[in-house]
């Protein structure tokens, strides 16, 4: 058996003895899940951003949308008119059951008076009720300036308010004449003497 040399520059073959090759090492699985979480991370860091753009962006378009008031000059000028057609008209103030309205005059002497020292009154009483009112010159006082308060002189004054029974809706006009000179201030009627007390002022 001969033994040969091995040639220069070829590795020398070790012969075979029945062993493996060394096993290769084993990688680590820690760097991937490492880079897997990390981009995880960026990932939802990127879908917050993400919702958070939209929700922002949402609320500038309600803002420039339908939302927005106009300002008082875009106003149109029929928007005014329309808006007061839908409020509620005012309805006229209800009329009180008898109204009464008094004016100074010259003191117009009749034969029953003894003297010109009388002041007269002009009063026209309006019945706005329902029912008859009953009118009387006795149903009238006059207070003056001074507070004080003067009842009817009978017949003393030509134009004298007359007795009469108002129907609903009607009016009566007459005198009605307190003793001395004084500035009338407000009549008063009362329905009846001690019904309901209406107070009108002089002019």
């Amino acid at each position: 058996m001969s033994y040969q040399q091995p040639q220069p520059g070829h590795p020398q073959q070790q012969p075979d003895w029945g062993q493996q090759p060394p096993p290769a090492p084993k990688k680590s699985n820690a760097g991937k899940i490492i880079g897997f979480g990390c981009l995880g991370i960026v990932g939802l860091l990127i879908l917050i951003g993400i919702i958070g753009a939209v929700a922002m962006g949402g609320d500038d378009t309600s803002d420039t949308g339908t939302n927005k008031q106009p300002a008082a000059g875009d106003a149109k000028p029929g928007k005014s008119d329309d808006t007061k057609a839908d409020a509620p008209k005012e309805e006229p103030a209800k009329k009180a059951p008898v109204t009464v309205t008094g004016k100074q005059v010259d003191f117009k002497k009749s034969i029953l008076a003894q003297d010109d020292n009388y002041t007269s009154v002009q009063v026209t009483i309006t019945n706005n009720s329902k029912n008859d009112l009953d009118i009387n010159p006795l149903y009238v006082t006059i207070t003056d300036t001074d507070g004080s308060k003067h009842t009817a002189e009978l017949g003393v004054d030509e134009d004298q308010l007359d007795t009469v029974k108002l129907s609903p809706g009607e009016n009566v006009t007459g005198t009605i004449t307190g003793k001395g000179k004084f500035n009338a201030k407000y009549v008063t009627y009362t329905d009846g003497l001690i019904g309901d007390s209406v107070r009108g002022n002089v002019s």
